[in-house]
């Protein structure tokens, strides 16, 4: 089979794990958009010819296009052998992929891949494969995506590149550019609407870029940065509640477990309820990275990263991470030692402050700071699981 894979210019869909082909065996063409889902990707497939892709899929990249056009990067042939493999508990296929790369009807390069896909089964199963695979004598190959290695390019690239010594604007254009890549990640699966991580990380991401603005305020145009910071409160305040609902739903369920089928069936009635809830603000959620507010604020993003509005460049990222973990430690302090829901709450609030702002400084300030943000993540998840 041949595929021709397609991005834009500046390979937006590359840069967030994304995949887009349309793939054309014996006849058939198929349009093929694989979503990084976890430590595996998500694959959608629709029939379409070499038009365009099908509007089902082209809706999922409404986030990564607005006003940008596909354009088709690399054509690759891949000649496939591979077999199936059935257990007990499960199956899945192995297969050996020759892949040559195409400029017209010349091969720039060919590499082999061999690769696993679960039929039935979980992540138990394919590690069952994998070992035995190993054992047979496989390899850790190149792990990215095909088209990536056609490309030359590097999906971790980013935030690391970035050099110790580079200025504390620089260091915070790549904190937003890859938040912003994050949010493009997940905007899919949110749109899909069938795995509640998504949601999630959209979430956090969106929160981290307005605690990031925050911290940055010492260097940054309020005019410019506190408008930017009142869209991502709005479009947090979107998502807040249909993630809300969901943590709270499954730890229902999780506690459920516990219970007699007597006992669990009022409290299926008043699941229905929550559900119900949820449905309502997933409606609203909906409406709301459908609408152009919401695009716009993905390009504010965007153009914050290139051009951010900058008061002052000679800023000390330390010194800014030293100032929020002052608030976080005066505010600990002043907790009695029976502090209430509210308070325990605060200090949640101040904890994940810091942690941000130790995550702009870590480039610069190197291990301590990235011990800190490791301590400051379990007080915020401890103190997050009991609020939950």
């Amino acid at each position: 089979f041949t595929s021709t894979y397609y991005d834009t210019a500046d390979f937006r869909l590359a840069r967030s794990g994304v995949t887009l082909r349309r793939r054309v065996e014996r006849g058939k063409s198929l349009w093929q958009l694989k979503l990084p889902r976890g430590p595996a990707r998500l694959e959608l497939e629709r029939p379409g010819g070499a038009a365009a892709p099908p509007e089902q899929i082209r809706q999922l990249l409404v986030a990564f296009l607005h006003g940008r056009e596909l354009v088709p990067t690399a054509k690759l042939r891949t000649v496939r052998r591979g077999l199936r493999l059935a257990g007990n508990v499960g199956s899945a296929d192995v297969v050996m992929d020759e892949v040559a790369v195409l400029d017209g009807r010349k091969v720039t390069e060919s590499f082999s891949d061999l690769e696993v896909e679960v039929v039935k089964g979980d992540e138990h199963t394919l590690e069952d494969v994998e070992q035995a695979l190993r054992k047979a004598g496989a390899r850790r190959g190149d792990p990215r995506p095909k088209v990536m290695r056609a490309l030359g390019l590097d999906p971790s690239a980013g935030v690391a590149a970035v050099r110790a010594k580079a200025s504390a604007v620089e260091h915070l254009q790549a904190r937003l550019e890859h938040l912003h890549e994050r949010m493009l990640a997940h905007d899919p699966g949110v749109r899909l609407g069938d795995e509640p991580e998504d949601l999630h990380q959209l979430r956090v991401s969106t929160r981290r870029l307005r605690a990031l603005l925050r911290a940055a305020r010492p260097m940054l145009v309020r005019e410019w940065s506190e408008p930017l910071r009142a869209e991502l409160k709005w479009l947090g305040g979107v998502l807040g509640p249909a993630r809300d609902l969901d943590v709270l739903i499954q730890h229902v369920w999780e506690e459920a477990e516990d219970l007699s089928p007597e006992e669990r069936r009022p409290l299926s009635r008043a699941v229905a309820v929550l559900e119900r809830e949820r449905e309502q603000a997933g409606q609203a959620l909906r409406e709301a990275i459908e609408s152009e507010r919401y695009l716009e604020l993905l390009g504010a993003v965007e153009r914050a990263a290139r051009a951010p509005h900058v008061v002052a460049r000679d800023v000390s990222l330390y010194d800014i991470a030293e100032g929020e973990f002052r608030k976080l430690s005066r505010a600990t302090k002043k907790l009695p030692s029976d502090p209430s829901d509210e308070q325990l709450h605060a200090v949640r609030i101040k904890g994940k402050r810091a942690r941000y702002a130790a995550e702009l400084a870590e480039g610069t300030v190197g291990k301590r700071a990235t011990r800190f943000v490791a301590r400051a993540k379990e007080l915020q998840d401890v103190i997050g699981e009991h609020q939950d």
